[in-house]
């Protein structure tokens, strides 16, 4: 899957998780006597004033980007130039190159554990309250990933990719919500769709990584077996084809107008 539909889909598990708006049916609800006026989408269940709702879907749509960590000409590699090309350049040798240790269920965990950890870290200031240095700096990077990708930092501006980061970073530490979860969850969920995001295209994943399990070569040449079990021993079920398909468009633009109308219906509710 590309990048910026990877972005959008970890922004849209997010609002669909926090956020609960009400849609009128208009025409159809007329047409149909049994169809309801209106219909609620999301879930909402955090309760979180609309800043947090547009941040939370930045730092998810930057956990989205993270298992491309491994790739060090990703255009996440460029999103913090020098420290983003360094961090991809040693998690792809950590992880064993492009499509393995980290789209796996022990890279989930690890990055996982990561956002754990940097929620941990807190700090209390007198007269304010507790703040949360380690996950404001963590979503520097995270940000920083989801701008670059969907483009809310333009190329020429290559010596200034830190200012979305740093500013989402600065709300994070001092205005996240307090509820110590939120931080792991949002890169728990963006990380998660990642993967599922590569397993409908042809390429799969190898979810049991380093452990690899090839197919029977007896079974190799069985068309079914063939398109879902790789010679790699990555899984697929590529509903999607390739990434970029028409099909990955078809199913991503919507999800993308879904989370413009998201954020849009946090913002002005």
């Amino acid at each position: 899957m590309m990048g910026p539909h990877h972005a959008a889909s970890g922004a849209a598990v997010w609002l669909a998780l926090t956020t609960q708006f009400d849609v009128g049916l208009g025409t159809l609800a007329k047409v149909l006597p049994s169809a309801p006026e209106q219909v609620s989408i999301g879930m909402g269940l955090l309760d979180l004033n609309p800043a947090a709702v547009v941040v939370g879907a930045l730092v998810t749509a930057g956990a989205a980007l993270v298992p491309d960590a491994d790739h060090r000409n990703a255009t996440i590699a460029h999103s913090l130039p020098p420290l983003s090309n360094i961090m991809c350049v040693q998690v792809g040798r950590m992880s064993g190159g492009h499509r393995h240790g980290t789209h796996s269920i022990l890279g989930l965990a690890v990055f996982v554990a990561i956002a754990a950890l940097a929620g941990m870290w807190t700090v209390e200031l007198p007269n304010y309250g507790i703040i949360f240095p380690g996950a404001g700096l963590l979503s520097v990077l995270l940000a920083s990933f989801a701008a670059k990708v969907l483009k809310f930092i333009p190329d020429s501006m290559q010596k200034f990719p830190w200012i979305v980061g740093i500013a989402v970073g600065a709300f994070v530490t001092f205005l996240a919500p307090q509820e110590p979860y939120w931080f792991p969850l949002a890169m728990a969920l963006g990380v998660a769709v990642h993967i599922a995001g590569d397993m409908v295209t042809t390429g799969g994943c190898n979810l049991l990584w380093p452990l690899r399990i090839r197919p029977p070569r007896m079974l190799r040449k069985v068309p079914l077996v063939k398109r879902i079990w790789k010679p790699s021993g990555n899984i697929a079920l590529p509903i999607l084809g390739n990434a970029g398909s028409v099909r990955e468009w078809m199913l991503l633009v919507p999800v993308s107008a879904y989370v413009i109308w998201g954020i849009a219906a946090a913002i002005f509710a």
